[in-house]
């Protein structure tokens, strides 16, 4: 096998991980040096001190006591720092190692995020967009709530040219963008695991937004009860100085009567408040590893990062200032401290005013800071992946078409980014015209199952924006239909014949709906779930309904009879997978050759696994 790109791309990041483990090692060593040194510090201080006090040598024993203190706070302050490091070093570690994993396909060494496919999904089963092991596991790797579910959007509305707000040429250009930017894709990922491991989580923030502090009149309610506050402190000030009566328990009690009337109000507030400083912190250190970034290579990223570099209202001085009022407000956790503070001046009132000003203000621009996060977070998830592949190829979109290069599709090499390198069978593509389709034939574990999904999981991949596993990939935009997994459905009483044939009614809509764009569909073992008679004939009917609509694809199937549609029908192409027999064993070499298949070997696999087969005559 030649040496390729993703070869040096993996031995770069081999290289990194053992420049990695050996600071680790150095790291470790000088930690456990620093540990040494201040317990001999401690002891060292503490003989010293007690021998000068023991001899009455105060004076001696206080400047020793503050020599070895200040000796061993700067030793501490180092060795926090060394460990700090470390510590971002690890988790730096972690992010090339998951890169790695997921180069290789090493699923048990990923962190693998959940998926859930929308119900009725019109090939995201067929195409193992969601689950373990799945293109979505493999892709996502968003920091962001927003980013998660963006990544999701692209997949599976990758029929939609426009899914989300950014258009799919310029999703594509950030996409490319981004893909060489992996010191700034690793910084925004390792400045929100610093914080915290679990996903920045936007709807936290956005929920505070949108519900209204339940204060009426709040402003005139801050200023009462800063002027009773304000009277209580005057008033007891002149008792104590001059011996007056205690008029000052009069505001006092006016003020700790508006307080406990308002508490119920702003209590609800409290919960909310303390939830979100660490999403708060880590959605600020985004931003501002962002803003550190000049991009004056990359058009596309700055003008898509254009809301978060508005002077008018700069996101990191709005967001710390948000900070700053919660980590005010979350005085509340100390019972002793949020007593004291409020016995003097209104301090939660004052910081429910700031808090409503700040949300007034962020109410329309915050929930635009967080769709860019989310946009830069799911096309950053797209560009890691184009990174650690750079053998993939980005596709090309064709816009115009004629006579003599209709629609379609046309690939080269193209093989499925699920299997491993080591594994992974290139084949060609060529699926071009509306009504055109590929009859794919071959015996059992051939590779006709595998190749429909390769197709269907490139165009998926090339219509979400990123990169796809193939040498060359040029197509017009297609509507992906797909009819390869199909199971039972006991919850609404559907058998599996059944559960294929309405799989099947939607692609029938589909080719003959009123579209922009031309239908591909991808059809696995056409109406397996029924005999071989009224099989044979609902195929063929299905075909020719197929040929004279919108739609272009491929079928593959056991039945060597429906291939004769092709020597009728110019747009009907035979293809076919083969094996061959080596020592008694089957062999499959996966590649598609032209025509249908001369070989069968159902008979073979049984008897390969002892079961009974008739004699040969």
């Amino acid at each position: 096998m030649d040496y390729t790109h993703t070869d040096q791309r993996q031995d770069a990041l081999t290289r990194l991980l053992r420049r990695g483990n050996r600071l680790t090692e150095q790291g470790k060593s000088a930690s456990q040096r620093f540990s040494r040194w201040r317990l001999s510090i401690f002891l060292m201080g503490a003989a010293a001190c007690i021998g000068l006090y023991q001899h009455d040598w105060f004076h001696s024993g206080n400047i020793v006591l503050f020599i070895f203190l200040v000796i061993f706070l700067t030793t501490t302050w180092f060795h926090q720092r060394l460990k700090s490091r470390l510590h971002r070093l690890d988790l730096w570690m972690a992010i090339k190692q998951d890169l790695l994993a997921r180069l290789q396909l090493d699923w048990s060494n990923m962190n693998v995020q959940t998926h859930q496919a929308p119900p009725h999904h019109p090939y995201a089963l067929d195409l193992d967009l969601a689950g373990p092991h799945s293109l979505l596991a493999l892709l996502d790797t968003t920091f962001s709530s927003n980013g998660h579910a963006q990544l999701q959007r692209w997949v599976f509305e990758a029929n939609n040219p426009d899914s989300g707000t950014v258009p799919w040429q310029i999703r594509q250009r950030l996409i490319r963008e981004l893909t060489p930017l992996s010191r700034l894709r690793d910084r925004c990922l390792l400045a929100t695991r610093l914080i915290s491991p679990h996903a920045l989580d936007g709807s936290r923030i956005l929920a505070l937004l949108q519900q209204s502090i339940a204060v009426p009149k709040l402003s005139l309610m801050v200023m009462c009860a800063s002027i009773l506050c304000a009277l209580t402190i005057m008033l007891g000030l002149w008792t104590l100085f001059t011996g007056a009566s205690n008029f000052w328990l009069l505001p006092l009690l006016l003020y700790v009567g508006l307080y406990f009337s308002l508490s119920g109000s702003i209590a609800p507030l409290f919960g909310r408040v303390l939830a979100l400083h660490l999403e708060l912190e880590k959605l600020v250190t985004v931003i501002a590893t962002l803003e550190r970034s000049t991009f004056s290579n990359q058009p596309t990223i700055r003008e898509q990062c254009q809301e978060l570099f508005t002077e008018e209202s700069r996101p990191t001085v709005c967001l710390k200032q948000l900070g700053r009022i919660c980590h005010g407000l979350s005085v509340k956790a100390h019972p002793l401290v949020h007593l004291t503070l409020n016995a003097f001046i209104p301090w939660d009132l004052l910081y429910v005013g700031k808090l409503n000003r700040l949300m007034t203000k962020l109410k329309h621009i915050l929930p635009k800071w967080l769709e860019t996060i989310g946009q830069l977070d799911a096309a950053s998830a797209l560009a890691r992946f184009a990174y650690v592949n750079p053998d993939y190829q980005w596709p090309q979109l064709e816009t115009t078409h004629d006579l003599e290069h209709p629609a379609g599709i046309t690939a080269h090499d193209i093989g499925h980014p699920l299997i491993t390198r080591a594994h992974r069978v290139s084949n060609n593509l060529d699926l071009r015209g509306e009504g055109h389709m590929t009859i794919v034939t071959g015996s059992n574990m051939s590779g006709k199952s595998t190749y429909l999904r390769t197709v269907g999981i490139n165009i998926c991949l090339a219509q979400a924006g990123g990169p796809v596993c193939a040498t060359t990939f040029s197509w017009s935009w297609l509507q992906l239909y797909c009819c390869i997994r199909v199971t039972d459905a006991l919850d609404e009483g559907l058998s599996y014949f059944y559960a294929e044939v309405k799989r099947l009614k939607v692609i029938l809509d589909a080719v003959n709906a009123i579209t922009s764009q031309p239908v591909i569909f991808l059809i696995d073992e056409i109406y397996r779930g029924t005999n071989n008679r009224e099989r044979l004939a609902g195929s063929e009917a299905f075909v020719q309904v197929l040929q004279k609509s919108r739609g272009l694809g491929m079928i593959s199937t056991h039945d060597l009879e429906l291939t004769r549609l092709a020597e009728a029908n110019e747009h009907i192409r035979n293809a076919h997978f083969q094996e061959s027999v080596e020592d008694g064993a089957l062999h499959f070499d996966y590649q598609l050759r032209p025509g249908p298949c001369p070989t069968t070997n159902a008979l073979r696999i049984m008897a390969q696994e002892g079961l009974p087969v008739p004699e040969e005559q």
